[in-house]
């Protein structure tokens, strides 16, 4: 039987192709797509979309569910953030764990940790519980200050789950393949068993536990700017679209691992890198690409090809007027490393219509 299958990038690895391949030939897999930023991951390539018949992957949703986007609207003078850039930048990082740092102590939440599985409490309770919450940890995770084309300043973070999430991911990895030692692969679970059942219920305290670390930061960082300067955030006006997750639609689990959820009307949040800055979305909800959209702008040099192919000093000279960490440590984070961003929206441009550019005024990474 053919399989609707829609790829939007154009410039691809065969060895991403292969992944999206040879998940699409597994016999639950119904539909697929691969986002315009595309590259290869762990099991499915990042930047893919798949639809199952009754099973759930928790490998196409991959270890930090529910990592993902959130943006925040406020009324701070892009001139006095400007102006107190390298202050609002030094207090973020006092009030925000970063890299595997967390809380000293845990942090309130409304969720409750009794609501999980056995199985998830265990992986709560194993990888730093709420003392998780407010941190933004590693990688490609950040929080960005910038301004939009009118002048607004918005606060954008990327971020997920933490250790939290990779616990649970990890502990039905192992159930769902039947070993100790392979957790990658399209081993899938049956929505009507108890497994199952047990996944989507922890993956969806995951996704609302990745809200409330982004959330969490947000009150921090919003606190970190008013200490320099006046204004408010518009909470009501709060973004968050998580594009590491699987949720069923329309008789199908959808399973995004690296792309943003889109359906018509849903506003979303596209980063491009550290000196361009992030895209606010509205999506067109195509069917053909499974109501979902590009996550970012996607990588075309690996971390550790990165640091040994990139330069320190080139990467310093493409961020001048940008307060971030730009040093040795983050190379692997240089806007040279990804796909160009604005190349990456063209290709969206029947996925989403493009309301704001945020650029960044100051970045924050781990």
């Amino acid at each position: 039987m053919d399989k609707h299958m829609k790829i939007y990038a154009e410039h691809l690895e065969d060895s991403a192709l292969e992944q999206f391949n040879s998940a699409m030939g597994q016999e639950f897999a119904i539909k697929g797509a691969l986002m315009p930023d595309a590259h290869t991951g762990y099991s499915l390539p990042i930047g893919a979309v798949v639809a199952s018949d009754g099973v759930v992957v928790p490998a196409w949703v991959g270890y930090d569910i529910g990592c993902g986007m959130c943006a925040l609207p406020t009324s701070f003078e892009s001139n006095d953030v400007t102006a107190s850039s390298e202050e609002i930048f030094k207090e973020i990082y006092k009030k925000v764990p970063v890299g595997f740092n967390v809380n000293q102590h845990p942090v309130d939440c409304h969720l409750n940790p009794d609501d999980l599985s056995q199985l998830g409490r265990k992986a709560f309770e194993d990888r730093k519980g709420f003392r998780a919450l407010g941190s933004l940890g590693g990688g490609n995770h950040f929080i960005e200050i910038g301004k939009d084309e009118e002048g607004k300043i918005w606060v954008i973070i990327h971020s997920g789950s933490r250790g939290v999430g990779h616990g649970i991911a990890t502990e039905y990895m192992r159930l769902a393949s039947g070993t100790q030692k392979i957790l990658e692969g399209h081993h899938g679970l049956r929505v009507d068993d108890d497994t199952g059942r047990g996944y989507i219920n922890d993956m969806s305290w995951a996704l609302e536990f990745a809200l409330a670390n982004r959330k969490e930061m947000m009150r921090r960082i919003v606190g970190a700017i008013s200490a320099y300067c006046d204004g408010e955030a518009d909470w009501d006006k709060l973004i968050n679209r998580n594009h590491n997750h699987a949720e069923e639609k329309d008789g199908m689990w959808i399973h995004r691992k690296g792309a943003t959820h889109a359906e018509e009307g849903m506003m979303g949040v596209i980063p491009g890198n550290m000196r361009d800055g992030s895209f606010i979305v509205e999506g067109k909800g195509n069917p053909d690409a499974l109501w979902s959209s590009s996550h970012g702008a996607g990588r075309v040099l690996g971390r550790k090809q990165a640091k040994r192919e990139l330069k320190t000093e080139d990467f310093q000279e493409t961020m001048r007027g940008i307060t971030a960490r730009v040093e040795d440590s983050t190379l692997d984070e240089s806007p040279m490393a990804y796909k160009d961003i604005f190349e990456v929206m063209r290709l969206q441009a029947d996925l989403v219509d493009v309301c704001q550019h945020v650029t960044p005024i100051v970045n924050v990474k781990g």
